[in-house]
């Protein structure tokens, strides 16, 4: 299942971590994840204070109707697969991933990020709440280290979407969850950041070998009531790195905001 990043060879677990029959060795850190990231990919992704940032907000639970839902769908998809492989490829800090652990026993998820920062609170968090059916690991989704046709569902939730390697991996048949925002997710914090605040653009996947399979949009109010949470969000959008000065600054003097949340769960099936 696990493959070398090295050599792509198969990895065998031993009591360190992993290692491949030419003699590649990947030992398991002390928090429990395992840097399995090809030379290609050095890593980068979220620093620590930007994996500090998301824990604090998503620990208010802000999201958790998304992550509920969607361990709903993918429970539903999994319906009568035996020993089924999930991969969460651009998991983050692992919220995500542990809440589909938690809901799903029967399956082994495997959550995947770049960011060895966000890994490792992943793994740590996973460990403290006494998950025994999710692992980790530092990983390239563009290059992911796993055999040909082995994982039943690979999600990705506002990551990047590597199809040609989420085609190569999934079984046939098996299913691919994208979670992205809905055209008018956070309008609220928009308003604020931006003098004519637009909607968000579908992305176009260009996915080739799967066919749409379903979707599902999910939208309720968010109300955050102290300025650490509302910039605690803000740190883990897109629009952090594209404000301009005036908008932060109305932010920054804010005490409350309520904004709309939306997003849509795209399923398609591998053919």
């Amino acid at each position: 299942m696990l493959v070398c990043p090295v050599c792509r060879t198969r990895l065998k677990e031993n009591r360190f971590g992993y290692a491949c029959k030419k003699g590649h060795r990947f030992d398991i850190a002390a928090q429990g994840y395992v840097n399995l990231l090809g030379a290609k990919h050095s890593g980068s992704g979220d620093d620590p204070a930007m994996v500090k940032a998301r824990t604090e907000f998503l620990s208010l639970d802000s999201y958790r109707p998304l992550a509920e839902k969607v361990a709903d769908i993918m429970k539903s998809l999994l319906d009568g697969a035996e020993n089924p492989l999930v991969l969460d490829c651009g998991c983050g800090e692992g919220y995500y991933t542990n809440i589909y652990a938690a809901a799903l026993p029967f399956a082994e998820i495997f959550g995947m990020d770049i960011s060895r920062a966000a890994v490792k609170h992943a793994a740590s968090r996973a460990k403290a709440l006494g998950l025994a059916n999710v692992r980790y690991a530092a990983a390239s989704s563009f290059e992911l280290p796993f055999s040909d046709r082995s994982a039943d569902i690979i999600i990705s939730t506002f990551a990047p979407v590597a199809g040609e390697e989420f085609a190569r991996v999934l079984k046939k048949g098996g299913k691919l969850v994208i979670v992205c925002p809905a055209p008018e997710h956070l309008m609220g914090l928009r308003a604020v950041l931006y003098d004519e605040p637009y909607l968000n653009k579908p992305n176009d996947y260009g996915l080739k070998g799967f066919a749409a399979f379903g979707s599902e949009r999910l939208e309720y109010t968010l109300s955050l009531k102290t300025n650490r949470d509302i910039m605690n969000l803000f740190a883990m959008t897109p629009y952090y790195y594209r404000t301009p000065r005036e908008g932060r600054e109305r932010l920054e003097r804010l005490e409350s905001l309520d904004t709309g949340c939306g997003f849509d769960i795209l399923t398609f099936r591998k053919k």
